[in-house]
């Protein structure tokens, strides 16, 4: 069901600026009858690790998650960034749903993971995903939710919104945002955040002052300023403490 494909722009690649060698290649993962053009990279050796699922933005798969994508692997996380508008701009809440399922069982074939210990992470549209999907899916161990939208839902496509699951959260999350995100106000994640808190639930709250919705990319790449680095130390470091 599951059939990693190696394609002309499949990637070898070393990233000594980073830490550990890093191989990264272009794959497919089938899900509904259909390959999702996918990218996955892992730390060199075969024992195995943790693992993170990341899920890209409205945008689509920029060479700015590509890049993430290695850097995580490069910090000892095997990451498989899961193409998800492969065939539509935006797909139903079940089909992503379905492919998340599914790259976990991609996962699940690798010698190199550790099944027991994989986080979801995503950034925009793919954050609401994270907020939505981490309640509903225990195998994820933590998440980590980019600018997301908390209380985006009730249409066919999308018929629950991610505030509405707090109760069925059991993993930590992390929420990173900014406050100057007129996509998805920072007012709503702070309401959200409060609902959390009064839920008992392990989460952290990061936010960024002056940020705009998508900080973390500019130009379709990492963007270079001392936000999108220090979310990103963020994000490792919420792994690496909670996938054990």
């Amino acid at each position: 069901m599951l059939k990693p494909t190696l394609t002309l722009a499949a990637l070898a690649l070393s990233s000594l600026a980073l830490g550990q060698a890093v191989k990264g290649m272009d794959v497919t993962v089938t899900s509904g009858g259909k390959a999702y053009r996918s990218y996955l990279a892992a730390p060199a050796s075969a024992t195995p690790k943790p693992a993170v699922i990341l899920l890209h933005s409205f945008r689509g798969l920029e060479q700015g998650y590509r890049d993430l994508v290695d850097e995580l692997a490069a910090a000892g996380f095997v990451t498989l960034a899961l193409g998800w508008q492969t065939f539509e701009q935006e797909p139903s809440d079940g089909t992503v749903k379905t492919l998340v399922e599914d790259g976990l069982k991609y996962l699940g074939t690798r010698r190199d993971v550790n099944m027991n210990a994989v986080g979801l992470t995503g950034f925009c549209a793919g954050g609401r995903y994270t907020m939505l999907l981490l309640p509903q899916m225990k195998q994820f161990r933590a998440g980590v939710a980019w600018y997301g939208f908390p209380d985006q839902g009730g249409t066919a496509a999308k018929p629950q919104a991610p505030s509405a699951l707090i109760g069925q959260l059991t993993a930590p999350l992390l929420i990173i945002h900014g406050t100057r995100d007129q996509a998805s106000p920072i007012a709503g994640i702070y309401a959200y955040a409060q609902k959390l808190d009064a839920a008992n639930k392990v989460f952290k709250l990061s936010v960024y002052q002056g940020e705009p919705h998508g900080f973390l990319l500019a130009d379709s790449r990492i963007a270079d300023t001392f936000a999108s680095r220090d979310a990103r130390r963020d994000m490792v470091n919420y792994f690496r403490e909670s996938l054990r």
